[in-house]
Protein backbone atom coordinates (compact mmCIF):
# COMPACT_ATOMS: atom_id res chain seq x y z
CA UNK A 1 0.00 0.00 0.00
CA UNK A 2 1.08 3.50 -0.28
CA UNK A 3 0.20 4.50 3.08
CA UNK A 4 1.40 1.67 5.42
CA UNK A 5 0.03 3.56 8.40
CA UNK A 6 -3.67 3.73 6.75
CA UNK A 7 -6.23 0.92 8.85
CA UNK A 8 -8.64 -1.31 6.71
CA UNK A 9 -10.93 0.76 7.92
CA UNK A 10 -9.49 3.99 6.73
CA UNK A 11 -9.37 2.59 3.52
CA UNK A 12 -13.11 1.00 2.92
CA UNK A 13 -14.52 4.54 4.54
CA UNK A 14 -12.08 6.89 2.45
CA UNK A 15 -12.89 5.50 -0.52
CA UNK A 16 -15.47 7.24 -2.79
CA UNK A 17 -16.37 7.74 -6.73
CA UNK A 18 -13.77 10.30 -8.71
CA UNK A 19 -14.22 11.40 -12.05
CA UNK A 20 -11.58 14.20 -12.56
CA UNK A 21 -8.07 13.50 -12.71
CA UNK A 22 -4.82 15.56 -12.97
CA UNK A 23 -3.21 15.40 -16.23
CA UNK A 24 -0.47 12.47 -15.28
CA UNK A 25 0.31 9.14 -15.87
CA UNK A 26 -0.14 6.48 -13.45
CA UNK A 27 2.39 4.06 -13.13
CA UNK A 28 2.50 0.54 -14.19
CA UNK A 29 3.54 -0.36 -10.94
CA UNK A 30 0.99 1.15 -9.34
CA UNK A 31 -1.68 -0.45 -11.28
CA UNK A 32 -0.43 -3.85 -10.95
CA UNK A 33 0.12 -3.27 -7.26
CA UNK A 34 -3.84 -3.07 -7.20
CA UNK A 35 -4.73 -5.50 -9.70
CA UNK A 36 -3.13 -8.62 -7.55
CA UNK A 37 -5.59 -7.03 -4.67
CA UNK A 38 -8.35 -7.83 -7.55
CA UNK A 39 -6.96 -11.28 -7.89
CA UNK A 40 -6.86 -11.95 -4.32
CA UNK A 41 -10.81 -12.08 -4.18
CA UNK A 42 -12.93 -15.03 -3.61
CA UNK A 43 -14.64 -17.21 -6.68
CA UNK A 44 -16.99 -19.09 -7.22
CA UNK A 45 -15.30 -22.69 -7.04
CA UNK A 46 -11.77 -21.11 -6.79
CA UNK A 47 -12.64 -20.43 -10.44
CA UNK A 48 -11.47 -16.90 -11.03
CA UNK A 49 -13.50 -15.69 -14.31
CA UNK A 50 -12.31 -12.48 -14.44
CA UNK A 51 -9.67 -11.00 -16.66
CA UNK A 52 -8.81 -7.51 -17.03
CA UNK A 53 -8.26 -5.26 -20.09
CA UNK A 54 -5.86 -2.13 -19.04
CA UNK A 55 -5.40 1.18 -21.26
CA UNK A 56 -3.26 3.62 -20.76
CA UNK A 57 -2.14 4.90 -24.31
CA UNK A 58 -4.30 8.33 -25.48
CA UNK A 59 -5.22 6.61 -29.21
CA UNK A 60 -6.68 3.32 -27.15
CA UNK A 61 -9.03 5.84 -24.68
CA UNK A 62 -10.04 7.93 -28.00
CA UNK A 63 -11.01 4.87 -29.60
CA UNK A 64 -12.89 3.16 -26.86
CA UNK A 65 -14.60 6.47 -26.05
CA UNK A 66 -15.82 6.87 -29.54
CA UNK A 67 -17.21 3.40 -30.00
CA UNK A 68 -19.20 3.33 -26.77
CA UNK A 69 -20.38 7.04 -27.70
CA UNK A 70 -21.82 6.52 -30.71
CA UNK A 71 -23.46 3.06 -29.67
CA UNK A 72 -24.93 4.96 -26.67
CA UNK A 73 -26.16 7.91 -29.52
CA UNK A 74 -27.87 5.35 -31.27
CA UNK A 75 -29.58 3.64 -28.55
CA UNK A 76 -30.63 6.58 -26.91
CA UNK A 77 -32.16 8.30 -30.08
CA UNK A 78 -33.86 5.07 -30.84
CA UNK A 79 -35.31 5.69 -27.25
CA UNK A 80 -36.29 9.14 -28.75
CA UNK A 81 -34.62 11.05 -26.34
CA UNK A 82 -33.85 14.45 -27.21
CA UNK A 83 -30.84 15.19 -29.04
CA UNK A 84 -29.02 17.38 -27.15
CA UNK A 85 -29.41 15.64 -23.91
CA UNK A 86 -28.09 12.91 -25.66
CA UNK A 87 -25.13 14.81 -27.51
CA UNK A 88 -24.42 15.91 -23.52
CA UNK A 89 -24.10 12.62 -22.28
CA UNK A 90 -21.90 10.96 -24.93
CA UNK A 91 -19.14 14.37 -24.36
CA UNK A 92 -19.68 13.47 -20.65
CA UNK A 93 -18.81 9.96 -21.21
CA UNK A 94 -15.70 10.53 -23.62
CA UNK A 95 -14.16 13.35 -21.46
CA UNK A 96 -14.24 11.20 -18.50
CA UNK A 97 -12.67 8.18 -19.98
CA UNK A 98 -9.64 10.30 -22.36
CA UNK A 99 -9.05 12.49 -19.05
CA UNK A 100 -8.53 9.29 -16.96
CA UNK A 101 -4.79 8.10 -16.63
CA UNK A 102 -5.52 4.58 -17.16
CA UNK A 103 -8.81 2.67 -17.71
CA UNK A 104 -8.94 -0.88 -16.46
CA UNK A 105 -11.78 -3.22 -18.29
CA UNK A 106 -13.17 -5.69 -16.20
CA UNK A 107 -14.41 -8.73 -18.03
CA UNK A 108 -15.69 -12.62 -17.16
CA UNK A 109 -15.49 -15.44 -18.96
CA UNK A 110 -17.13 -18.81 -18.32
CA UNK A 111 -14.76 -20.63 -19.81
CA UNK A 112 -13.57 -22.35 -16.39
CA UNK A 113 -17.04 -22.33 -15.19
CA UNK A 114 -19.58 -25.45 -14.44
CA UNK A 115 -21.63 -26.52 -17.45
CA UNK A 116 -24.67 -28.37 -16.54
CA UNK A 117 -27.54 -30.12 -18.78
CA UNK A 118 -30.28 -27.62 -17.49
CA UNK A 119 -30.71 -23.87 -18.41
CA UNK A 120 -31.54 -23.36 -14.79
CA UNK A 121 -28.27 -24.65 -13.27
CA UNK A 122 -26.12 -23.20 -16.28
CA UNK A 123 -27.87 -19.60 -15.33
CA UNK A 124 -26.99 -19.64 -11.31
CA UNK A 125 -23.41 -20.62 -12.44
CA UNK A 126 -23.11 -17.54 -14.43
CA UNK A 127 -24.52 -15.40 -11.97
CA UNK A 128 -21.74 -16.66 -9.51
CA UNK A 129 -19.19 -15.84 -12.22
CA UNK A 130 -20.60 -12.34 -12.54
CA UNK A 131 -20.78 -12.21 -8.74
CA UNK A 132 -17.10 -12.99 -8.58
CA UNK A 133 -16.24 -10.41 -11.15
CA UNK A 134 -17.82 -8.31 -9.06
CA UNK A 135 -16.33 -9.43 -5.60
CA UNK A 136 -12.84 -8.71 -7.68
CA UNK A 137 -13.88 -5.01 -8.68
CA UNK A 138 -14.46 -4.06 -5.17
CA UNK A 139 -11.13 -5.41 -4.36
CA UNK A 140 -9.62 -2.98 -7.10
CA UNK A 141 -11.70 -0.34 -6.44
CA UNK A 142 -9.88 -0.52 -3.02
CA UNK A 143 -6.38 -1.13 -3.99
CA UNK A 144 -6.28 1.66 -6.33
CA UNK A 145 -7.78 3.73 -3.40
CA UNK A 146 -5.05 2.17 -0.91
CA UNK A 147 -2.58 3.19 -3.43
CA UNK A 148 -3.38 7.23 -3.48
CA UNK A 149 -5.04 6.87 -6.96
CA UNK A 150 -9.34 7.97 -7.86
CA UNK A 151 -11.23 5.70 -9.51
CA UNK A 152 -14.44 5.14 -10.09
CA UNK A 153 -16.84 2.21 -11.70
CA UNK A 154 -18.85 2.58 -14.83
CA UNK A 155 -21.07 0.06 -16.38
CA UNK A 156 -21.23 1.16 -19.63
CA UNK A 157 -19.76 -1.75 -21.48
CA UNK A 158 -22.58 -3.71 -20.80
CA UNK A 159 -24.47 -1.70 -23.22
CA UNK A 160 -21.89 -1.89 -25.75
CA UNK A 161 -19.90 -5.08 -25.41
CA UNK A 162 -19.91 -5.89 -29.21
CA UNK A 163 -17.96 -2.49 -29.74
CA UNK A 164 -16.13 -2.54 -26.60
CA UNK A 165 -14.30 -6.52 -28.22
CA UNK A 166 -13.68 -5.12 -30.95
CA UNK A 167 -11.87 -2.07 -30.47
CA UNK A 168 -9.59 -4.35 -28.81
CA UNK A 169 -9.69 -7.46 -30.47
CA UNK A 170 -10.55 -8.67 -27.04
CA UNK A 171 -10.99 -12.88 -26.94
CA UNK A 172 -14.48 -13.74 -27.93
CA UNK A 173 -15.16 -15.41 -24.07
CA UNK A 174 -14.40 -12.04 -22.65
CA UNK A 175 -17.45 -10.64 -21.55
CA UNK A 176 -16.74 -7.09 -20.16
CA UNK A 177 -18.96 -6.28 -17.22
CA UNK A 178 -17.37 -2.57 -16.72
CA UNK A 179 -14.77 -0.26 -16.77
CA UNK A 180 -13.00 1.73 -13.96
CA UNK A 181 -11.41 4.97 -14.79
CA UNK A 182 -8.81 5.76 -12.99
CA UNK A 183 -6.36 8.93 -12.18
CA UNK A 184 -4.79 11.22 -9.56
CA UNK A 185 -7.65 12.96 -8.11
CA UNK A 186 -7.99 16.59 -8.55
CA UNK A 187 -10.32 17.27 -6.36
CA UNK A 188 -12.06 15.30 -3.20
CA UNK A 189 -15.55 13.91 -3.80
CA UNK A 190 -17.95 14.69 -1.55
CA UNK A 191 -19.68 12.12 0.80
CA UNK A 192 -23.07 10.66 -0.50
CA UNK A 193 -25.76 9.72 2.17
CA UNK A 194 -26.38 6.22 2.60
CA UNK A 195 -28.92 3.89 4.09
CA UNK A 196 -29.78 3.50 7.54
CA UNK A 197 -28.93 0.18 9.58
CA UNK A 198 -32.46 -0.29 10.02
CA UNK A 199 -33.39 -0.14 6.85
CA UNK A 200 -31.00 -2.48 5.19
CA UNK A 201 -30.59 -4.89 7.76
CA UNK A 202 -32.88 -7.58 9.49
CA UNK A 203 -31.48 -9.34 12.81
CA UNK A 204 -33.15 -12.49 12.97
Amino acid sequence: MKDSNKTFSEVVAGRRSIRVFRDSPVPRHTLESALAYAMLAPSAHNRQPWRFAVITEEDQKISLANAMGQRLERDRAQDGDDQKVIEKDAAQSFTRLTQAGAIILLCLTMEDMESYPDAHRNLHERHMAIQSVAMAGQNLLLGLHAEGLGACWMCAPLFAPEEVVACFDLPTAWEPQGLIIVGHPLQTAPNKSRKSPEEVIRWL
